[in-house]
């Protein structure tokens, strides 16, 4: 039988994150310190620990059949790579930045500066669309040390917190994209092996859901019920059960965390009582 084989990034927090995602929908890595390929123990997948800027080559070349990257990578490297599913961590942005004591204050204050990056491509793509002629300086590694030695007027790099622009003395003044990690395709990839990445789709669609979601039980009095449900979103609709006590029932439902504290307020407010929350772990819809 084939295997499915999956690049990551070879160290760092986008790695972390790539193997936990694994483990949460069922897949176990047999992988030891230094490992450039380790097998899965209880699925048909290979997995790669690559350089990211090297992941998209791998891809079209069809030697990786998958990879999680950063969006950024893909702007930068592989526009042709199409998304499989947005993963939802390693958040992050591509920003221009300056000198706090700089005076430019937009990207028109930037016209005949130095830029330097190490994402070249999609800098020159993004002031072509802003028709601003800039000078580029292409840098891999510590970009935003270049405006302090006289390298540059400003830098594009990726941004996380922004500590690392707080400790260089720099400020944003643009963004020009926000990525996350996501599972991609090679444009090579086999029938066969289609079939295997449905499989890993599926269970990161049904973990994924489960992280958006938490699952809410409360009891509240038949003569609330009515309104209690007009406040839950829930899937379809609420689960209710009676309870022992007489004219009283449980209502089960899904909230989704970005609407949570908001809706249990109003469900507080109309009588809910006995709130309890569970998180979700797989959401199979």
């Amino acid at each position: 039988m084939s295997k499915l084989r999956l690049a990551v990034q070879k160290s760092g927090r986008l790695n972390e994150d790539s193997l936990k995602i694994l483990k949460a929908i069922g897949i176990s890595i047999d992988n030891g310190k230094d490992q450039l390929k380790a097998s899965a123990r209880n699925f048909p997948l290979e997995v790669f620990f690559l350089r990211n800027g090297d992941i998209p080559q791998y891809l079209r070349d069809g030697v990786v059949d998958v990879a999680i990257i950063g969006e950024n990578i893909l702007i930068e490297k592989g526009e042709e790579i199409s998304i499989v599913e947005k993963l939802g961590f390693s958040k992050c942005r591509v920003s221009i930045a300056v000198p706090k004591n700089s005076e430019a204050k937009s990207l028109q204050d930037l016209k005949g500066k130095r830029i330097a990056t190490s994402y070249p491509n999609t800098v020159k793509k993004f002031l072509k669309e802003a028709n601003i002629d800039a000078n580029l300086h292409i840098i891999n590694g510590s970009v935003e040390i270049a405006p302090n030695i006289g390298l540059a007027d400003a830098v594009c790099d990726i941004v996380s917190s922004g500590s690392t622009l707080f400790k260089n003395n720099l400020k944003e003044i643009e963004v020009l994209l926000k990525s996350e990690a996501a599972l991609v395709k090679s444009p090579k990839l086999s029938a066969d092996r289609q079939e295997i990445l449905d499989k890993i789709q599926f269970r990161l669609q049904s973990v994924l859901a489960g992280r958006e979601n938490k699952y809410v039980l409360l009891n509240a009095p038949n003569n609330k019920i009515d309104e209690i449900i007009n406040i839950l979103p829930g899937i379809k609709s609420p689960t209710i059960l009676p309870l022992a006590q007489e004219g009283w029932s449980s209502v089960h439902s899904v909230i989704n965390k970005n609407d949570f504290w908001d809706v249990i307020d109003e469900l507080k407010l109309a009588g809910a009582q006995g709130i309890l929350v569970c998180p979700i772990e797989n959401m199979i819809q």
